[in-house]
């Protein structure tokens, strides 16, 4: 079974949010060859640990800036996405993202011909964007030692269906499944 809007569609921003967000975003970067520019405030505590990026992508593939502040974020996103030397950029957004830096964000990326993703407090994103996941960790009632069971739920797809999805990463073979409902 396949995602709908999943894997993301390249020249494009997309946005994420939910307690998953991260996992979901390395996911991506899985999927991916060359270099991710990963972008957050300087200020904030909670740190992205490139060891972990480890059980998804090579951790030395991972390229993180820190900005001053959120409109920084979304400047050195916006040149990233524009300059197109790499195949994906991640931006942490802390606060709304207005309709004028995304669509800012969408012509960047279009021109760089590079995927952009913005990690998001929940309720804060884009009209721009052209999809918004809602991504969780979910319970797995019979664990595996080599997966991760989440819930992506996609929220916005400005180009087909919506839905939600029991998607589990095997971290031995490196490729993401989808849970049939069957299966629960």
């Amino acid at each position: 079974m396949e995602l709908p809007a999943f894997p993301l569609k390249r020249k494009r921003v997309h946005e994420v949010y939910g307690a998953g967000a991260t996992g979901f975003a390395a996911v991506v970067c899985a999927g991916l060859q060359g270099p991710v520019i990963w972008i957050t405030e300087g200020w904030k505590s909670e740190r992205l640990y490139p060891v972990g990026f480890g059980a998804f992508a090579d951790p030395s593939r991972l390229l993180v800036a820190e900005a001053q502040g959120p409109d920084d974020v979304l400047a050195v996103g916006e040149e990233a996405l524009r300059d197109g030397a790499v195949p994906m950029v991640v931006m942490e957004i802390t606060q709304t993202l207005g309709l004028t830096a995304g669509r800012r964000l969408q012509l960047a990326a279009e021109t760089g011909r590079t995927t952009g993703l913005c990690l998001i407090p929940e309720g804060m994103g884009s009209n721009a964007a052209e999809t918004r996941w809602h991504c969780i960790p979910k319970a797995d009632p019979t664990p595996l030692a080599d997966s991760t069971l989440m819930r992506w739920e996609l929220k916005k797809n400005k180009k087909g269906t919506l839905g939600a999805w029991d998607v589990r990463w095997q971290h031995t073979t490196g490729h993401l499944a989808v849970v049939s409902a069957s299966r629960e």
